[in-house]
């Protein structure tokens, strides 16, 4: 008997089951833009807690808040009102809505987690390694249902759909950029372990967000913009 006759024939699968697997229910958006946003902030809070940052939008909405004292889910949400015209424009209106609702929810899960929960101790190491994968985690959770955290994000997903380039090296790019102008604002300690929290997310998102990688039976053609964000 020949090799390509041990080989078992593929199952195809059945009309509409790649449709099925290419979008999602509206309950299951609402269960995973809750659950994302709610590993993020999580993070986010440990970030805080330990005094590190992180990087892109986030990054930006702690350096304010370190510099001003500003609640970080206000500064959070005021500093990515300018990308939502460009969400809009580039990736159209379900994603901008998805992306705003996203932001609303981290914003105030970021505010109201500290009301419900503290750390007696937090070691900065622990919480840059625990929160960049809680960050990722949920990251990756959103982007499988076409929505992000707005700023970066969004200007990230957009490169990497139109050009090709890896989102999270993009990604880590930019926020190891951020993380470093904290230097005005703490310590290098902590701005060595925020550049350590920014590389574990973004390596979060490197190993499970790849381009092409597409759930089995759904063809190229079939992708849309966000069809690459499958792991």
């Amino acid at each position: 008997m020949s090799s390509d006759a041990a080989m078992p024939t593929p199952t195809p699968l059945p009309v509409g089951a790649a449709d099925d697997i290419a979008h999602h229910r509206p309950h299951e958006d609402v269960q995973a833009l809750v659950t994302g946003t709610l590993f993020v902030a999580l993070g986010v809070v440990m970030f805080g807690q330990a005094g590190l940052l992180t990087g892109g939008t986030a990054g930006l909405a702690f350096l304010i808040r370190y510099a001003t004292g500003m609640d970080f889910g206000l500064a959070f949400f005021l500093v990515n009102l300018p990308f939502y015209a460009f969400a809009w424009w580039r990736m159209g209106p379900v994603f901008t809505l998805k992306t705003f609702t996203s932001v609303a929810l981290l914003s105030l899960f970021a505010h109201f987690l500290p009301y419900g929960m503290a750390f007696e101790y937090l070691s900065a190491p622990l919480a840059a390694v625990l929160g960049g994968l809680l960050c990722g985690a949920g990251m990756l959770m959103l982007f499988r249902h076409k929505a992000s955290l707005g700023g970066m994000n969004v200007l990230v997903l957009y490169l990497q759909d139109h050009l090709g380039w890896r989102a999270g090296k993009v990604q880590m790019v930019i926020d190891c950029l951020i993380v470093l102008g904290a230097m005005m604002v703490t310590d290098w300690q902590r701005v060595l372990l925020s550049v350590l929290g920014a590389i574990v997310l973004n390596l979060t998102l490197a190993i499970n967000h790849r381009p092409g990688r597409l759930p089995c039976g759904v063809s190229p053609e079939s992708r849309n913009f966000l069809a690459c964000l499958w792991g």
